[in-house]
């Protein structure tokens, strides 16, 4: 079984060219699903059957002594991974049949992903850059090509100096499945950038062996996705705003005020770069959401 896994693993990195997080993933939820499977005796690929798949899912969900319940959303993130698994292994000719294709995922509730207002926002990236030291300087350029750029945080902690142009106002990010897009990065973010490139790097640069990337931690390394998450929470406290605010949370508001502005859906898609404008369009549902709210407080009929 743990042959199988590599083969597939090796398959999806060399020949599909996988994000080096998502194998991660796949990793993870793999080993899980092996160990599921071993403990019932099932150690070969050609005797997994459709009711151990799922089983194996409906031990997910309930969770186990071992592991906690999972959301629907992550049980199906996991089943994706056992699924492309065993097709995999069928396509090869390793297997007779797919055990996995019939087994469908738990549907997840619907949810709307969470923004906060512009104000909010300016708040928090006025809290980042508590004075003029390389750290907030940096603080600050990572926030505002965070909001600025709706990039991802693994988009924003991959970047080179090269994938900025502050002249021209841009930034290359490259996305899941190393997908490449060019988005404008605005003239707030790409002053910040440019003033932390001028002002902040250098001093991280010196005490590093000369990496390209454009957020440097103090050793003058490459800024962690941990780091850089932990300077999105310490600016959330400074700037005193409740709730949940993640570094998704500003891609989240970055989608939702250009459509709240008038924004096409297809334009928001190629800038957040989806794959399809479907996953996009579940941020129309929020824009729908405020006019409702904003009719209800406004109109003199609405109660």
């Amino acid at each position: 079984m743990e042959r199988a896994v590599r083969s597939w693993l090796a398959h999806l990195d060399v020949e599909r060219g996988v994000a080096a997080n998502t194998l991660t993933s796949y990793r993870r939820d793999l080993g899980r699903y092996t160990a599921y499977l071993t403990a019932r005796g099932v150690l070969e690929p050609g005797d997994v059957t459709q009711a151990h798949v799922a089983d194996f899912v409906a031990t997910l969900r309930e969770g186990s002594a071992d592991h906690p319940p999972l959301a629907a959303s992550s049980t199906a993130r996991t089943l994706a991974a056992v699924r492309g698994f065993h097709r995999f292994l069928a396509l090869e000719g390793e297997v007779r049949t797919d055990p996995a294709a019939p087994v469908s995922p738990p549907k997840p509730p619907a949810r709307l992903p969470k923004a906060i207002a512009v104000d909010e926002v300016e708040r928090l990236l006025e809290a980042a850059s508590v004075g003029d030291t390389p750290a907030a300087l940096r603080d600050r350029a990572l926030l505002e090509v965070l909001y600025g750029a709706g990039a991802r945080i693994s988009e924003a902690v991959g970047l080179d100096v090269d994938d900025i142009d502050t002249g021209e106002g841009v930034v290359r990010l490259f996305g899941k499945g190393s997908k490449e897009r060019v988005v404008p990065l605005g003239s707030y973010a790409t002053e910040a950038v440019g003033a932390y490139l001028v002002r902040g790097r250098p001093a991280f640069a010196t005490k590093g062996r000369g990496t390209p990337a454009v957020f440097l931690n103090q050793r003058g390394g490459r800024l962690s996705r941990q780091s850089a998450w932990a300077v999105l929470k310490a600016a959330a406290e400074r700037a005193d705003l409740t709730g949940h605010v993640s570094p998704h949370t500003l891609r989240h508001s970055f989608a939702t005020h250009l459509l709240d502005g008038g924004a096409d859906v297809r334009v928001v898609q190629e800038l957040l770069g989806h794959a399809s404008v479907t996953t996009t369009q579940i941020y129309t549902l929020v824009t729908v959401q405020r006019l409702r709210e904003v009719y209800a407080q406004s109109h003199p009929r609405a109660r």
